[in-house]
């Protein structure tokens, strides 16, 4: 057992003495040590119920014979920190989140480890730790939040974001938007909708690294406990076969993550995550793999804030197994890539039925014929931008407006909230990227501003930051190179015109190469934005554009 090395021999009895410290029986000492990261926290709706699952996994872990020790990790609520300084702070944790795992697992020799994440950058953050890692390890997420419900229709946290748009329009009283406020969030869970958290949640099914329903099972279903259960018995299973998670999280899986992430509509974010996680492993991700698959693979779903579906209804559909199944029949997907079940992708999903194709589209029936997401290149955007095609409207599709340039989050959102953005109008916000925010935040205030105010259908957003799953739109986001590191972006001025084809995945500054050549010459680089602190350290490291972002601090 790696174990061995603090428990076995006259060399180790001070470390005996530690595990007597904690109460440990010798009994407990023979089996292998599992470590249960848990990133349980009372301040982020997703993880308050992470005990409970942690205590469900311990049971599940000690009844097949192992020894389940809890150690922390941190969890960032997105929503929360949405709008302020606290944004810059969401994205960067992925990498806190690695990095801390890597050293609590290494200095303490754990066997195995099961991850317990839910919500944006800790199911990354942990996916990217087990790849270094390296012991066996099973993932199992505290589930979704079930939807809300106004006015007979359900609604998510996008909904309300949405909502305070409408207030300031004055299409939503006060007491409308009350409602919202206490309606939109009923229970404990990540975000009902297909954002960031349960996008990875599912796309972690899908890499092979979590049992079926890891990403669709409600957080108050106590088939989630049975969940956690049965992930705590599946990581001593692989223990004893000795199946880790470099075995299983292989080239041929993480693009089966891609895959089913475009037939899912995923978050853009996954767009920086995948290629975080193959980083971890050696596969060099390049985003525009995304337009390739996506070329292939059909859009079956349209999950909030798409479409009017929630996480609860795909669980009842089928959940990803049965997307995955339809995706099979088409010959798209790694059918013998291992997983944490011990058996291949192919048997896991092979009689896994679409049991509601208004939820899960067949194939005959798709949204789109192409998938949810995709990344534009062109002179705006050189190294790529991404879009997340399934939730812009038909006449977003293709667009050509003046830009209206912001060179911070706040000050756009002033100007939309305040009327002074109009039909056609193309927004920039620049100098939101991983160096030059820093942190690269998230813009659903922005996007979410626009759908408040009735924009939704005529104005395009674009940025070098980011966008949450919860946004929709013609939100274009990512744009790389980034502002701070003097990409095209940066070089764009007021009332010029940008030009928008999603179909033809082209984003363009309607300006002669001499003149861009020219206001290169007289951009200036800006002073940095945070001079202390770990952004300050983070924004030092990162060295260009997205590629900062996709790979972090590359190792």
């Amino acid at each position: 057992m790696k174990s061995d090395a603090v428990k076995k021999g006259l060399q180790q009895a001070p470390h005996r003495s530690l595990f007597n410290a904690l109460g440990m029986t010798e009994e407990e000492m023979e089996r292998p040590l599992v470590g249960i990261v848990c990133s349980y926290n009372e301040i982020v709706p997703g993880h308050m119920n992470l005990d409970k699952i942690a205590n469900a996994v311990k049971m599940g872990v000690a009844m097949a014979g192992g020894t389940p020790i809890m150690f922390p990790a941190i969890a960032v609520c997105d929503g929360i920190a949405m709008g302020h300084e606290g944004m810059k702070y969401s994205l960067v944790t992925r990498d806190l989140i690695a990095d801390s795992t890597e050293c609590m697992a290494k200095a303490h020799q754990f066997d195995a480890l099961v991850m317990i994440p839910n919500c944006d950058k800790n199911v990354p953050g942990l996916l990217m730790a087990a790849a270094r890692v390296n012991v066996p390890t099973v993932f199992v997420s505290g589930g979704p939040m079930l939807a809300g419900h106004v006015g007979g229709h359900k609604t998510s946290l996008s909904s309300m974001f949405e909502a305070v748009g409408a207030n300031a329009a004055g299409k939503m009283s006060l007491e409308e938007l009350n409602e919202y406020e206490c309606k939109a969030c009923p229970t404990c869970g990540s975000c009902s909708g297909m954002y960031t958290a349960n996008s990875m949640n599912c796309l972690t099914e899908a890499l092979g690294m979590g049992l079926k329903g890891n990403g669709t099972i409600p957080a108050v279903y106590s088939e989630r406990l049975k969940l956690a259960k049965h992930a705590g018995m599946a990581v001593m299973e692989l223990y004893r076969k000795n199946i880790r998670p470099r075995d299983i999280m292989t080239k041929d899986a993480i693009l089966n993550a891609l895959t089913v992430d475009m037939a899912l509509g995923c978050s853009t974010n996954s767009m920086l995550h995948l290629p975080a996680i193959a980083h971890e492993v050696g596969f060099d991700f390049d985003i525009s793999f995304a337009n390739e698959i996506s070329e292939k693979t059909p859009n079956l779903c349209h999950l909030a804030p798409a479409g009017p579906t929630y996480m609860e209804d795909l669980n009842e559909a089928g959940g990803v197994y049965a997307v995955m199944n339809e995706l099979r029949e088409l010959g798209l997907l790694h059918e013998d890539c291992i997983t944490v079940t011990g058996n291949t992708i192919g048997e896991n999903i092979k009689d896994c039925e679409n049991k509601n194709p208004q939820v899960i589209r067949p194939l005959d029936n798709p949204y789109s014929k192409t998938g949810g997401l995709a990344v534009l290149k062109g002179n705006l955007a050189p190294d790529g931008s991404v879009v997340k095609r399934s939730a812009v409207v038909d006449e977003m599709m293709v667009h050509k407006g003046p830009a209206r340039v912001f060179e911070c989050e706040e000050d756009a959102i002033v100007a939309i909230k305040g009327g002074k953005i109009v039909p056609g109008d193309v927004v920039v916000i620049r100098y939101e990227g991983p160096k030059g925010g820093p942190g690269m935040r998230e813009m659903l205030n922005p996007t979410s501003a626009i759908a408040g105010m009735g924009l939704g259908s005529s104005v395009a957003l674009i940025t070098d930051g980011r966008f949450s799953g919860a946004s929709r739109g013609a939100s274009i986001g990512h744009v790389s190179p980034e502002a701070a590191v003097g990409g095209p972006i940066a070089l764009v001025e007021e009332g010029d015109i940008i030009k928008i084809n999603i179909p033809e995945m082209t984003l363009e500054l309607d300006v002669s190469d001499e003149v861009l050549a020219e206001r290169r010459k007289n951009w200036t680089p800006r002073e940095p934005k945070v001079t202390t602190g770990y952004l300050a350290r983070y924004a030092s490291m990162v060295t260009s554009g997205n590629r900062g972002a996709i790979l972090a601090i590359d190792k």
